[in-house]
């Protein structure tokens, strides 16, 4: 049986073999990126454009395959030894899979609300994992918080627009500040004044029919984050829908998707948002009944 020392002079010495036999050289490494000559320490994954990487062994037209790693971030060029993935393909699948587990499992931190001025309520659920288990528990809120979200969002604001956790923490904290400032400056631009932001814990889509019923809000947006993949744990949705009610059809929701770096930018999406609630106040419609 061999010991961890030795396994790890294995490991260390396969991701050699595989950097100096690669057909198509890969970037440079960036400085201090901790490689295997460097003490006990494994090559830095995270060192690396994986768009970069081509494994295929003597391509017929290497700048053709770079290009078309270039236009999707799918796992392409990534070569096999006999049916089974590189160790290195593994190793990244691995990495990208615990990154996307702990967007769902990690829960937003109290100093991330209070940092952006939240003000936090919950739903019924009373822990990520009844939250992940219960998705009934998430679609409304706390019965202590309801009277608090009344008087939060009082009793003149025709539009709501909140943050709730969802399916990928990471989501929401990269993206809903610059979304929800530029949501605030696009609705300013309409003479529309929302009320202050906030964050509903645990919270699914439909808790956003729970709060609508509520307030009495003629509008109510949800930000959202999706559940996460391979590709990134960072996207985030937003959910708009006119005087929604508790179980009303899902084809009554306005969706705007795909809210991150790579996707539609935070600032865009929020300006794009404002412009839709707006239309959505002057045709007092949403979803399918809404023509855009």
């Amino acid at each position: 049986m061999l010991t961890e020392q030795e396994l790890r002079k294995a490991v260390e010495e396969i991701l050699r073999e595989m950097s100096a036999d690669a057909p198509v050289p890969a970037s440079p490494p960036r400085e201090g990126n901790g490689g295997a000559d460097k003490g006990d320490a494994l090559p830095d994954l995270g060192a690396q454009d994986p768009q970069e990487i081509v494994r295929v062994p003597h391509p017929h037209n290497p700048g053709a395959m770079r290009a078309m790693k270039k236009t999707t971030p799918a796992r392409i060029g990534v070569w096999r030894a006999g049916p089974r993935y590189l160790t290195e393909t593994l190793l990244r699948f691995r990495a990208d899979h615990a990154v996307a587990m702990d967007a769902v499992f990690t829960d937003v931190s109290e100093e991330w609300i209070k940092e952006h001025g939240f003000a936090h309520f919950k739903s019924l659920c009373s822990s990520k994992d009844e939250y992940l288990t219960r998705p009934d528990l998430g679609r409304f809120c706390a019965e202590e918080d309801v009277a608090k979200i009344k008087a939060h969002v009082g009793g003149n604001n025709r539009v709501v627009v909140f943050v709730a956790d969802g399916l990928s923490t990471t989501a929401v904290t990269v993206n809903a500040p610059d979304t929800l400032k530029a949501i605030a400056d696009g609705l300013a631009r309409h003479n529309i004044k929302p009320c202050a932001p906030f964050f509903v814990q645990y919270g699914r889509v439909g808790v956003e029919d729970h709060i609508s019923e509520i307030t009495g809000a003629e509008v109510v947006c949800a930000l959202i984050g999706e559940r996460p993949g391979l590709i990134t744990a960072e996207s985030m949705s937003a959910y708009m829908a006119y005087k929604a009610v508790v179980d009303m059809p899902e084809a009554r929701r306005t969706v705007i998707s795909n809210i991150h770096g790579g996707g539609t930018p935070a600032v865009e999406a929020g300006a794009y948002i404002a412009d839709i609630i707006k239309t959505i106040l002057d045709k007092k419609a949403s979803g399918l009944d809404l023509k855009l």
